[in-house]
């Protein structure tokens, strides 16, 4: 019966009492876009639409869109609360999304693409069962920068009956046809959550009672009752009555029509990216599916309006309590970089070099680039982190490597980058996990790497600067960053490791390791030492040549890292960021909410298996586990569940938990170890590095000073050099100021640099100076003492 024929909508919807989350649960079963002019990107979830977002993939216009099959005699089901659903791509890698529910009563099937010339998100719906049974659909709308002033309305457009919502500037639509082509909309109504909206309608009464013709402005809802078959378009534009033409025009098209377009478009795009003939025999043919899903999914997540800007995911972690206004929704450097390193090894330059002139364009004033930001550049959070500086730079050279830079000219901004290194590090403000501040290894791997990777870019003193400073940090990554004879040390069997992260304080002496390094994200501090705090993050510097895998240090710490951090799982070995981690749920399984248990990252499973294959070990174990540890659309968790299964909460050994669901960093993890396996070394690997200290810490004939690393001896036979960030005379003299010397600055591009011959002074002597800067017209005010030892490199 079309109800819509006795039944009118009218009246305003009543208010809720409460406001509900602004996301749908973080771990998504499917991601898609379509490669046309559309701007429109959608997610799949719990067996429905959660996420569509439009003009952009940082701005969510649709909370979820799901269904309720009733029989109007007491039962009803919603779908997404069943659970026992199957999603599928289109040729496993083309995001043309079949969602399949059953139910001992009914089978309901979607299909789910976007318009490849419209913004608009179609989807096909067939229901096969009971006779008596109804469909009806429910869809949140979160229109514009505020979700709570949203207004909709029960409505027509040139006669064909709608449900639109709207909150300047933007506008959306929501239209129906039968197989037949005839408007399918039957029953409608409006309301707002938590107190009008439909499934409060069906919990209350057990069927569609409500009909009201208007909402808001509040956190709207639409539900209408819907044929056993048609076709739903989700039009979204500058306004509602734009974007009823748009849904209209689509459905004019035809469902079919547009879906093989979709396809079809995906497909050539896939067609362009050439595997090593390899992995056919050397990869399992789940672990080649998961290979080119994680190139769709790669694709995915690039803006139309910033071309080469890339989303981190279409989620927010914990996104069902959560109400962040950004998630992961946002551009991070470093993330920008791992994720164009995929595109690169996979031969897909011209998508790299769209990367790198966005971060060109995004690049601060003063060579640094944000920590996060929206798409258009805007910041988000505000912290500084060092590797996300230096990564923009190792993308440069990649790409010049293989003759791919074209017309982008790379100077004034790797120039810019390494001179904010030279002046702020080693140290940074924050790691890679956006804590804490001092010398991480994987953090000052990257900066080295771009130093030297960066000078291919510099000419004369310049270069030669960019290098000296890789070359010095290089030498004194021990000094700064290994623990040795610990507590954890000696519980772990191993003579020390390469720690979490340094204070800052280590660049002038020794003792800071000893110092207190706060653990975030836990509701109380664990109270470690900085010396008694180890990550996974020491393996770059295997990764990127600055130590070999079987340098003592380096294997001290591979075997620290795999006793402490790693967990065993049903699915395969997993590793966590470091001990103490508290990004992640509850013990009780409870969503993160500022504190928690830090869990397995498959991510980090990537990287292990780097470091597995420069050892000569084999690599599929990792890429296997990687594999089975995706979700039910196959998609790559930020995080898996690794402790005792929580049926009730949907938690279970090794398979994803609450957190972002697809990772893109870890999607180019897979791409780029499953590529590395075929290429028998790390296909990110930065080559000049790699080829200036393969692997072996240098051994220089000079020390060098710099006001923020202060060194306090020099091995007999070394020089001093002072690296400045602006020109000084350096007054020096030896043994108590004896003999003293002026010796000025010369310009080295990335700073000043002082020469003070000392390579002739015995042991136990000692160089003395200070600083008279010319452009204040003032000393430094501070005396500074060097001890001149024998022995080793100190």
């Amino acid at each position: 019966m079309n109800m819509s024929e006795n039944i009118q909508p009218q009246g305003t919807a009543p208010a809720p009492s409460y406001v509900s989350p602004n996301w749908a649960p973080a771990a998504k079963d499917a991601v898609g876009t379509a490669l046309g002019t559309s701007r429109l990107w959608f997610t799949v979830a719990q067996g429905i639409v959660t996420e569509v977002y439009f003009p952009r993939p940082d701005i969510p216009q649709l909370k979820d869109m799901g269904f309720i099959v009733a029989d109007g005699a007491g039962f009803w089901v919603e779908l997404r609360r069943m659970g026992n659903y199957t999603v599928t791509w289109q040729e496993e890698a083309i995001p043309a999304i079949t969602i399949t529910h059953r139910h001992a009563r009914f089978t309901f099937a979607l299909r789910i693409c976007a318009d490849p010339e419209r913004d608009v998100l179609l989807i096909d719906f067939a229901l096969e069962g009971e006779a008596a049974l109804q469909l009806y659909v429910l869809a949140a709308p979160r229109i514009g920068e505020d979700a709570t002033c949203n207004q909709a309305w029960v409505g027509e457009w040139e006669g064909r009956p709608l449900l639109w919502a709207e909150q300047g500037p933007f506008g959306l639509a929501l239209a129906a046809v039968d197989r037949e082509g005839r408007p399918a909309l039957l029953q409608r109504s409006v309301g707002l959550v938590g107190a009008s909206d439909g499934w409060q309608d069906f919990h209350n009464n057990g069927c569609m009672s409500w009909h009201y013709a208007e909402a808001g402005p509040g956190e709207v809802s639409l539900t209408a009752q819907l044929p056993h078959a048609g076709t739903l378009a989700l039009g979204l534009s500058s306004s509602r009555e734009a974007a009823a033409t748009l849904a209209l025009q689509s459905l004019a098209a035809g469902f079919e029509t547009r879906w093989t377009a979709y396809c079809r478009t995906w497909q050539r795009w896939l067609d362009n990216i050439h595997w090593p003939s390899e992995l056919e025999t050397l990869l399992k043919a789940e672990t080649r599916v998961l290979l080119r899903r994680s190139a769709a999914v790669i694709k995915i997540h690039e803006d139309r309006t910033f071309p080469g800007a890339f989303v981190a995911s279409l989620s927010v972690p914990w996104g069902e309590a959560s109400n962040s206004r950004g998630g992961y929704h946002l551009v991070w450097a470093r993330d920008l970089v791992e994720t164009a390193g995929a595109l690169v090894a996979l031969g897909c330059l011209s998508d790299a070099q769209r990367v790198l002139i966005y971060l060109i364009a995004t690049q601060q004033a003063n060579g640094h680039w944000l920590q996060n930001q929206w798409l258009g550049g805007k910041p988000f959070w505000q912290g500084i982190q060092l590797d996300e500086t230096a990564f923009p730079v190792l993308l440069a050279s990649m790409l010049a490597e293989r003759d791919a830079l074209g017309e982008v000219r790379v100077g004034d901004m790797v120039r810019r980058a390494l001179c904010f290194l030279a002046r702020e590090g080693p140290v940074t403000c924050q790691d890679r996990w956006e804590e804490d501040a001092g010398i991480n290894t994987f953090t000052v791997a990257v900066a080295i790497a771009a130093l030297v990777e960066g000078s291919r870019f510099l000419h004369g003193r310049e270069a030669e600067c960019a290098l000296m400073l890789a070359d010095a940090w290089n030498a004194r990554l021990e000094d700064w960053t290994w623990a040795a004879d610990t507590t954890l040390s000696r519980l772990l069997g191993v003579p020390g490791y390469y720690m979490r992260s340094a204070p800052r304080d280590v660049l002038i002496h020794e003792g800071a390791k000893l110092e207190h390094l706060l653990v975030k994200n836990r509701a109380h501090d664990l109270g470690l030492a900085a010396d008694e705090q180890l990550a996974i993050d020491c393996l770059q510097l295997a990764r990127f040549g600055l130590r070999a895998v079987d340098d003592p240090a380096m294997a001290a710490s591979i075997a620290a890292i795999d006793t402490l951090l790693k967990t065993d799982t049903p699915n395969g070995p997993v590793w966590h960021r470091y001990n103490g981690d508290g990004y992640g749920e509850h013990p009780d399984g409870a969503p993160f909410d500022g504190w928690g248990r830090g869990r397995g990252w498959p991510l980090l499973s990537g990287e292990r298996g780097h470091i597995s294959l420069l050892a000569g070990e084999d690599v599929q174990p990792y890429l296997q586990a990687m594999t089975q540890m995706t979700g039910k659309g196959g998609l790559l968790p930020e995080q898996v569940w690794d402790s005792e299964a929580i049926p009730e909460r949907r938690l279970y050994p090794g398979h994803p938990s609450g957190s972002a669901m697809p990772l893109v960093w870890a999607h180019a993890e897979f791409i780029k170890l499953a590529l590395s396996l075929a290429a028998g070394a790390p296909v990110d690997r930065p080559a000049r590095t790699w080829a200036r200290y393969g692997g072996v810490r240098p051994q220089l004939d000079y020390a060098l000073w710099q006001p923020r690393q202060r060194v306090q001896q020099l091995v007999v036979g070394q020089a001093l050099r002072l690296l400045l960030s602006e020109p000084a005379l350096v007054h020096w003299g030896k043994n108590g100021w004896q003999n003293p010397m002026d010796v000025a600055t010369e310009d080295w591009g990335l700073g000043y640099v002082a020469h003070l011959p000392t390579a002739d002074l015995a042991a136990g002597e000692r160089v003395d100076f200070t600083l008279y800067w010319p452009s204040r017209d003032a000393w430094q005010g501070e005396d500074f003492q060097i001890v001149v030892i024998a022995g080793a490199t100190p």
